[in-house]
């Protein structure tokens, strides 16, 4: 389950909590500060996944075994490391697809993906509101969540902003897969990917 690492949102007349950028994300867990956890930084808050147990981890090692088999050439599959959406946003997505070349990654953290999978046991709700506004606002076509308890896979595509006014995008098509369907990431369009395959 999330956990907040910020304090909570002060009363009137309280100091605001800390909001962090992502240099400070980073630089702080350079020190090894988050040692043993598994944080991530949504808004400038800091959130805590827990520890993670088999079946999550299982998931993201089926999916990179799945993925890394069609992967040409010009992409790079990354697995649980930064992808920076903003100045105070880094998902630290499960997987995902950039472009480019694992030397290119070596200076530079990536601020686009063609593809991001999240797996979900605990966090389908922030999976499929905050993480999928963050995902669409950014420009991410492709978004997957993978949701464990149900032995679905939730695709997320076509972020558009939404007609309010208030700068929010979000994904006008969203399809829910059962294990025995396929579907292909939008880059690789002739790759069908079995849901079932992903499923621990």
């Amino acid at each position: 389950m999330n956990a907040t690492l910020t304090a909570p949102t002060a009363a009137p007349g309280i100091v605001p909590p800390l909001r962090w950028t992502v240099e400070e994300f980073h630089r702080l867990g350079e020190t090894g500060f988050f040692k043993g956890r598994r944080p991530i930084l949504l808004r400038g808050v800091l959130l805590e996944q827990g520890k993670m147990n088999p079946p999550h981890a299982g998931a993201i090692l089926l999916a990179t075994e799945v993925i890394r088999g069609f992967m040409p050439t010009g992409y790079v599959l990354r697995a649980q490391l930064p992808l920076v959406l903003s100045l105070d946003t880094d998902p630290i997505p499960d997987l995902a697809i950039v472009t480019g070349s694992v030397r290119e990654a070596v200076s530079n953290h990536p601020k686009s993906a063609v593809y991001v999978l999240e797996v979900s046991d605990t966090t389908i709700d922030t999976d499929l509101t905050v993480k999928a506004e963050l995902y669409a606002t950014a420009g991410i076509q492709d978004y997957w969540v993978l949701n464990l308890n149900k032995r679905q896979l939730h695709v997320l595509r076509d972020p558009a902003p939404l007609p309010t006014g208030l700068g929010a995008t979000a994904y006008r098509n969203h399809k829910i897969y059962g294990p025995e369907e396929s579907v292909a990431p939008l880059a690789f369009p002739d790759k069908l990917i079995r849901i079932s395959d992903l499923l621990p």
